[in-house]
């Protein structure tokens, strides 16, 4: 990946390692899904829109509930597409390289319509959609390993990322961003409750918050979903039934239901959260190499669009040549 920086470079061999080849290990485990849930047979997967560039991979997503724009960017070079209703290709609307992004990994649009953009390397920035200028930037501090990974928004407007070689998860205040800024410091601590991993093992990655203002982040090596409370800072394992959150990426939280991508599984998952949000059962499993390597979703106006990042064609997972044009997916029936 000669395109990003050695800290990208060091942590992709992390990712490596975070997403095997081999979803079969773990698909003999006592608790395999009732036949309900297996995979269904009928295509699911079309292409929606199309990402302009031969080296996109793209890796996160996001929806404007106000314009019904969807977000996207580029794992590779940091370039953040934008389409909107009507237009099949998407438009540059921050450029590679831009106010020093290396990559974009977790998007989110909050209710004031900014746009949230992390990168692995640094941090999170957050811009204004209409001028495309950024309103304030946040840097975990030092030197250390770090990838700043998947983000929410809580309903009290403050965002919450995941980092994937640090068991923490951030937080940045309503306040803290009219401040223009500053270090993004651990607000949970989970290397007490994450089931022991590899020491180059990605740990979390997806994070949603629900509407009492609950956060729900997957350990995508060993195989949890947790559940955060950070008006008490409760951490609770969450109990699941008929699957794991194992190769789990991004998640997206509906009234009660939970969507997930398994990466290398090419697999969306579907969850039944208890009103407590202390147990999720499978209601539904699609898998389909169609997915080309999923890394996120987003459910917009009844759609869910997944990001197809085809890591594993020439991306940072192994060698090859991915289908052009990179495209994010449209999945109907889960």
């Amino acid at each position: 990946m000669p395109s990003i920086t050695r800290s990208i470079a060091v942590t992709a061999t992390a990712l490596t390692a975070a997403l095997p080849l081999a979803p079969a290990a773990h698909a003999a485990r006592a608790d395999v899904p009732p036949a309900h849930t297996r995979p269904h047979a009928a295509p699911r997967v079309t292409a929606a829109y199309e990402l302009p560039g031969d080296r996109v991979y793209p890796e996160g997503i996001a929806a404007d509930p106000r314009t019904g724009a969807l977000y996207a960017g580029s794992y590779t070079d940091g370039t953040v597409y934008r389409t909107t209703p009507g237009r099949r290709v998407a438009e540059v609307f921050l450029p590679a390289g831009a106010d020093g992004r290396h990559t974009a990994n977790g998007l989110k649009v909050d209710a004031s319509g900014r746009l949230w953009v992390t990168d692995s390397t640094k941090g999170v920035t957050v811009y204004d959609t209409r001028t495309r200028r950024p309103l304030a930037r946040f840097e975990v501090p030092g030197t250390g390993g770090r990838f700043v990974n998947d983000l929410a928004i809580a309903p009290d407007g403050s965002a919450y990322l995941t980092d994937s070689v640090r068991p923490v998860v951030y937080r940045v205040t309503p306040r803290q961003v009219a401040r223009g800024g500053g270090a993004l410091t651990p607000f949970f601590d989970l290397s007490h409750v994450l089931r022991p991993h590899a020491p180059d093992a990605f740990n979390l990655n997806g994070i949603v918050a629900d509407p009492a203002g609950r956060l729900y982040t997957a350990d995508m090596t060993g195989g949890d979903l947790y559940r955060l409370d950070p008006a008490t800072g409760a951490i609770r394992r969450v109990a699941l039934s008929g699957g794991d959150m194992i190769n789990a990426d991004g998640l997206e939280l509906r009234h009660g239901r939970l969507w997930v991508v398994h990466n290398r599984d090419n697999t969306i998952s579907r969850w039944r959260l208890t009103a407590a949000g202390t147990a999720a059962r499978v209601e539904r499993r699609l898998t389909d190499p169609a997915l080309q390597l999923p890394t996120t979703l987003v459910r917009s106006r009844g759609t869910l669009y997944v990001v197809r990042s085809q890591f594993d064609k020439g991306g940072p997972l192994g060698p090859g040549t991915p289908q052009i044009p990179f495209t994010i997916a449209a999945v109907r029936g889960i």
